[in-house]
């Protein structure tokens, strides 16, 4: 394995690409988007993606220790 997997990564990716679709959906003319849409979506991402990596970082930590004390 190259890396390990970060969820709280792949979060934070797939948020600003649903920001971008929104802002391209705007300028294709398929939907009407207000110019401060986007605060809401990259920062409740952003906070939504640090949350997750808090989470995996836990879990992680957890595990290494669980798994060298048996």
């Amino acid at each position: 394995m190259r890396h390990e997997f970060g969820p709280g990564r792949l979060v934070a990716g797939v948020v600003l690409v649903v920001t971008a679709v929104v802002y391209f959906g705007d300028a294709g003319g398929a939907w009407a988007a207000p110019w401060f849409v986007a605060i809401p979506l990259v920062v409740g991402g952003l906070f939504l993606a640090g949350a997750v990596g808090t989470v995996t970082h836990a879990v992680r930590r957890r595990r290494a220790r669980g798994s060298t004390g048996s």
